[in-house]
C-alpha cells in the first residue's frame, strides 16, 4: 500500500470476505485489547460515546453498558449491518457510515464526552490523521477523555500504529490536552488525553 488513506473499497471487500475479517469476535488478542481498553475507563459513566472505526461493533456493545448513548462509526456498510445485528436492542446505539475524516458525522461542538479510536489511525494518512484530530477536538466536550488504541507490530498501512499516535497525539497537545496515561502492551498500545488541568 502507499501512503495514502485506505479506501472505502477495501474494507468492504474484506468484510464481505468474511464475516469477522480482523478475528475481533473470537482472538484471545481482541479480547485483552478490549479488556485493557475498558480498564483505562475505570467504570466511569459516559453521557455521549463516540466510536471511531467500530467494524462489527464488539467494543461498542462493551462502550453501551457505560454510556447514554453511543454514535459509532465505520467505512464498510457490511461491518455496520453486522454491528447493528450485534447491538440490536441495546438503548442508546446508533450508528453512522462515514469514511474518515471527509465523513466524519455531524456533531454539534462539545458534543461527546468519550471519543474511542481504536486500530483507525494507521490506516489514514498523516495528513487525514490531523484532519480527523481536528474533528475530535471539536466535538470533545471540555473535560471529555480521548482513547486511541493502536496495533504497534508489523503492517503494510500509511503509518505504523506509534507514529499514527504521535501525530494524533501531537495535534492535540498543541490544542492544550495532555496525554494522562500510556499503556503499552505486547502488539499494542493504549494512550488517553484529556485537558491539560484535569487532574
Amino acid at each position: 500500500m502507499s501512503g495514502a488513506t485506505w479506501p472505502r473499497a477495501v474494507f468492504e471487500r474484506l468484510h464481505m470476505q468474511r464475516a469477522d475479517p480482523w478475528g475481533v469476535g473470537t482472538r484471545a488478542y481482541e479480547r485483552d485489547k478490549y479488556n485493557q481498553t475498558m480498564a483505562v475507563l475505570a467504570g466511569r459513566h459516559f453521557r455521549f460515546v463516540l466510536e471511531l472505526g467500530c467494524s462489527i461493533g464488539v467494543m461498542t456493545a462493551r462502550l453501551a453498558r457505560q454510556a447514554d448513548h453511543v454514535l459509532a462509526v465505520d467505512v464498510a456498510q457490511a461491518a455496520l449491518l453486522r454491528a447493528r445485528h450485534r447491538c440490536a436492542g441495546l438503548p442508546g446505539v446508533s450508528f453512522h457510515r462515514g469514511q474518515l475524516p471527509g465523513g466524519f458525522p455531524a456533531l454539534l461542538p462539545e458534543t461527546c464526552d468519550l471519543i474511542v479510536i481504536s486500530e483507525l489511525l494507521y490506516f489514514l494518512s498523516p495528513v487525514d490523521i490531523g484532519r480527523l484530530a481536528r474533528h475530535c477536538l471539536r466535538v470533545r466536550q471540555p473535560g471529555g477523555l480521548i482513547v486511541l488504541v493502536n496495533w504497534t507490530g508489523p503492517t503494510d498501512t500509511p503509518s505504523t500504529g506509534n507514529t499514527a499516535a504521535r501525530h494524533f497525539m501531537t495535534r492535540c497537545i498543541a490544542a492544550g490536552l495532555r496525554v494522562t496515561q500510556t499503556c503499552r502492551h505486547l502488539r499494542y498500545r493504549v494512550d488517553v488525553l484529556t485537558d491539560a488541568a484535569a487532574p
